[in-house]
C-alpha cells in the first residue's frame, strides 16, 4: 500500500459572472473552479467515470506539459486531482507517478481506477493502480511488463480513458500492440478484472486507434458486460501507433461487443456519403439505447443532428453498412430543432437530462464566437424528441481538441462541468442554478 500523496489540499474557486450573456437563465451561477494561472486543467471527458455517485466529489486532470497542438502526447502524462464541491470547492492532489491516466471512479464512489503508462512500443512497463477516495492511499493491482498471456504482444501508448463495468467489477482500456518496427500493428481492447486482479486481451485490429471504448452502464448483468467501440475504417498508423490517416472518405462506424470479445453488434450510423459519425457517442445513462453524432453533408456541414439507436446483431455480409444496416431504429431526437449543431454532449444516469456544446464548424477562426452550451429534456419513449435551453458562451478558443468545452453533468443532474481557455489559459468550470426546459 503506497501512503496518500502529500500535498496541501487547496480552495481558488470563484464566481464568473462575466461569462454569461443577456440571453443567459438569470438564476445562473457560473464558478470557475480551477484560477491558478500557473497551471492547465481539463475535465477528462464527456461520458469518463470521474463522479461519486452523491454529486458531492469528482475527478480532473492538471497537465505537466501542456501542448494545445497535440492533444496525444499532452495527455500521455497528467496529474489527477479530486475537488470536493460542498468542501468549498476543495482540490486534492491524488497521483504522483509519471505517466498516470484514465481515470474511472468506481460505482460506489469508493475508489479512482487509473493507468500508469511507462511504456514505449514493444516494451517498457504499465500498472493499473486503485487510490481510496477516503484514506487516498494508493494499490497495485495489475503489472504489464512482459507480453500479455497467451499473446506476443506488449501493450504501448494506453488510451487517455478508461471504462467501469456498471457493477465495479471490470475496467477496460485501449492500448497499441506494435513493437515500433513494423507497420500495421493492431491496436487491443484489453479487460481488467477488478476482482482477481487480471488482464485480458479481448479484441485486435490495426483500424481501432481511436478505439473510445464505453461500458454500457445498465444494471441488468449481461447488458453491463457490453462495451461500445469505435472504427475508424481505412485509418493508417506508423511503427510506433502514430495516426497518419485518420480514416477513409466515409469515416468510422460504431459497434458493440461482449467484454469477452464475442456478440458482435453494429450501431447503424455514419458509412454513408451523406452522412457521417463524427467520434462523439454514447450511451442513454443507464439504459440500453445509444446516441451518436453524426453530420449531414460536406466536411463543414450544415447540420450535426443526434440520433439514438440500438445496437444490431450482424455478420460478415451484414456489418459496416452504418445508416444503410437494413432493419434498424433510428431516431432523429434533434428533428425539432432548426439546423442543430451538436458537438459534444452527455446524459445523466436517467438518460433524460442532456448538456451541449454547438458549434458552427463552418464560421473558421470564429468558433469561440460561435461556441454555446446548451441543457436539454429527452422523454423516454422509442420518437421520443429533445428539446433544449441556451445556458452560455463558453469563451474557448477551440485552438486544439483539449479547448473544447467537453461538457458533462453531475449524477444528479443539478451541475454541468465544461473546459475554458477564455482566459487564455485552459481552467475547469461548473455551472448551475438551471432549469431543464
Amino acid at each position: 500500500m503506497e501512503p496518500p500523496v502529500n500535498a496541501p489540499v487547496v480552495r481558488e474557486s470563484r464566481e464568473r459572472k462575466d461569462m454569461l450573456t443577456p440571453e443567459s437563465p438569470r438564476e445562473l451561477r457560473v464558478i470557475q473552479i480551477t484560477t491558478n494561472p500557473n497551471t492547465v486543467n481539463s475535465h477528462i471527458y464527456m461520458e469518463s467515470h470521474v463522479f461519486a455517485p452523491d454529486s458531492k466529489r469528482f475527478v480532473y486532470q492538471r497537465f505537466r506539459n501542456f501542448d494545445p497542438d497535440d492533444h496525444s502526447k499532452t495527455a500521455q502524462d497528467t496529474i489527477l486531482y479530486l475537488c470536493d464541491i460542498e468542501d468549498g470547492f476543495s482540490l486534492r492532489q491524488l497521483t504522483d507517478e509519471i505517466g498516470a491516466k484514465a481515470p474511472s471512479v468506481s460505482p460506489d464512489g469508493k475508489y479512482m481506477y487509473y493507468i500508469v503508462d511507462q511504456t514505449v512500443p514493444g516494451g517498457g512497463k504499465a500498472m493499473l493502480k486503485r487510490v481510496s477516495l477516503d484514506s487516498f492511499k494508493r494499490e497495485t493491482l495489475v503489472v504489464i511488463d512482459s507480453p500479455l498471456a497467451g499473446t506476443k504482444y506488449h501493450p504501448s501508448r494506453f488510451y487517455i480513458l478508461s471504462t467501469i463495468s456498471s457493477d465495479g467489477k471490470r475496467l477496460a482500456a485501449s492500448a497499441f500492440l506494435g513493437d515500433g518496427q513494423r507497420q500495421g500493428a493492431p491496436f487491443g481492447l484489453l479487460v481488467f478484472d477488478l476482482v482477481d486482479c487480471s488482464v485480458n486481451l479481448v479484441f485486435e485490429h490495426p483500424e481501432f486507434c481511436n478505439m473510445h471504448p464505453q461500458y454500457c452502464q445498465s444494471k441488468d448483468p449481461e447488458a453491463s458486460h457490453d462495451i461500445m467501440i469505435q472504427h475508424n475504417h481505412g485509418s493508417l498508423c506508423d511503427s510506433e501507433g502514430n495516426v497518419k490517416l485518420l480514416s477513409d472518405e466515409l469515416g468510422g462506424d460504431i459497434h458493440v461487443i461482449r467484454d469477452d470479445g464475442t456478440n458482435w453488434r453494429d450501431l447503424p450510423w455514419g458509412r454513408d456519403v451523406n452522412e457521417h459519425v463524427h467520434g462523439h457517442q454514447c450511451w442513454r445513462g443507464e439504459g440500453l439505447s445509444a446516441i451518436g453524432g453524426v453530420w449531414l453533408g460536406p466536411m463543414d456541414p450544415v447540420q450535426r443532428p443526434l440520433v439514438e439507436s440500438l445496437p444490431v446483431p450482424t455478420d460478415e455480409k451484414t456489418s459496416h453498412r452504418g445508416k444503410n444496416l437494413p432493419g434498424a431504429w433510428r431516431n432523429f431526437i434533434t428533428r425539432e430543432i432548426e439546423n442543430p449543431r451538436f458537438n459534444h454532449f452527455a446524459f445523466d444516469p436517467s438518460g433524460t437530462k442532456m448538456v451541449s456544446d454547438w458549434i458552427r464548424y463552418a464560421a473558421e477562426g470564429r468558433r469561440g464566437e460561435d461556441c454555446r452550451l446548451f441543457i436539454g429534456t429527452l422523454p423516454q419513449g422509442e420518437d421520443s424528441s429533445l428539446k433544449v435551453r441556451y445556458l452560455l458562451h463558453p469563451g474557448c478558443s477551440w485552438h486544439g481538441s483539449l479547448a473544447h468545452p467537453h461538457p458533462f453533468l453531475s449524477p444528479d443532474g443539478n451541475m454541468a462541468f465544461f473546459n475554458s481557455d477564455i482566459d487564455g489559459n485552459l481552467q475547469i468550470y461548473m455551472v448551475d442554478g438551471y432549469e431543464y426546459p
